[in-house]
């Protein structure tokens, strides 16, 4: 059920984020830019300015005007409303403002205190518990596939919200899949979209396992060290069987937690990050599952099951 958005003028936005000032500047990316503002009645908002004229600007637009108006969960982020006038080739959303930046500036920002397992263990139930509304509960289901760290907010209690749904897809109960040109972002984009450009529930799957591997390990999808420098999820595979195998966890944990961990919980992250990152679409679990495995609800053999042989 959609409910309705509020309809902005560009005044209107611009008063509220003083005048689009660099002081109200939250960040900018190939989209455009986000500033913070203010409303008239002390809300306080994200204004996303989308680039004018861009065929993918404005596909990006209706897309999060169309998904983010019938879609209501606490972790994921919430649309006010919008402004879009082509006269004025100005294309805004209005959202929630969420307080505290980005899952990947608290994980990988240069100079950040290390982010406590128990926080890591809530950032990623709770972001799996947002997909699954997307893709088990919405109707018709929703295909985010742009999932990474940067576009998982957190607020002052390092909740998560889901953000971002300019790539966004739309699934009825007759389609399994939607043939489109590989989206996302390199280090999260699962191969089968890569190879054939298939994308489905799984895609997103594939995806939150990079993120889980990145709250395991501490490590950049993409980053490069002496011994480090293909994809993180072809140097993580090996040691997340090891792990699981062994039940130990020195070689794939962050070594800033320095072993301060639950080691069930530890165990659980694992065995769900090993089974979704499988380069078999069919063998990765739905985000359901991952919920509940993650919270000790359901056997992580349950999981397995569905996902052996593992590759």
């Amino acid at each position: 059920m959609c409910h309705v958005l509020e309809l902005f003028t560009r005044e209107h936005l611009a008063q509220a984020a003083n005048g689009f000032s660099e002081s109200n500047l939250l960040g900018r990316g190939g989209f455009g830019y986000v500033h913070k503002g203010v409303l008239p009645d002390g809300r306080v908002v994200a204004i996303k300015q989308l680039k004018p004229g861009s065929q993918q600007g404005e596909r990006e637009f209706k897309a999060e005007v169309e998904i983010l108006s019938r879609v209501h969960h606490r972790n994921l982020v919430s649309l006010v409303g919008h402004c879009f006038s082509a006269a004025e080739r100005t294309m805004m959303l209005v959202y929630e403002f969420v307080s505290n930046k980005t899952l990947e500036f608290h994980l990988h920002g240069k100079g950040r205190p290390t982010m406590d397992w128990t926080t890591r263990m809530k950032i990623a139930i709770g972001s799996a518990k947002g997909l699954a509304y997307l893709h088990e509960d919405c109707k018709p289901r929703v295909i985010h596939s742009d999932i990474k760290a940067a576009n998982i907010l957190l607020n002052n209690d390092f909740e998560p919200k889901v953000a971002d749904f300019g790539l966004a897809k739309c699934l009825s109960d007759t389609n399994t899949h939607v043939s489109n040109q590989a989206a996302g972002t390199f280090g999260y984009i699962a191969p089968e979209c890569v190879a054939i450009g298939k994308i489905t529930e799984k895609s997103d799957v594939f995806s939150f396992g990079v993120v889980l591997l990145e709250l395991i390990s501490g490590r950049e999808p993409l980053s490069k060290t002496e011994s480090f420098t293909d994809g993180m999820v072809d140097w993580a595979r090996p040691l997340l069987f090891q792990a699981l195998e062994n039940g130990n966890f020195e070689g794939i944990a962050d070594p800033r937690l320095q072993n301060n961990y639950n080691p069930e919980e530890m165990n659980r992250m694992v065995d769900c990050a090993a089974n979704c990152v499988s380069h078999s679409a069919g063998h990765r679990p739905r985000m359901s599952q991952i919920v509940q495995a993650l919270g000790g609800h359901i056997c992580l053999d349950d999981l397995d099951e569905q996902s052996t042989p593992r590759s």
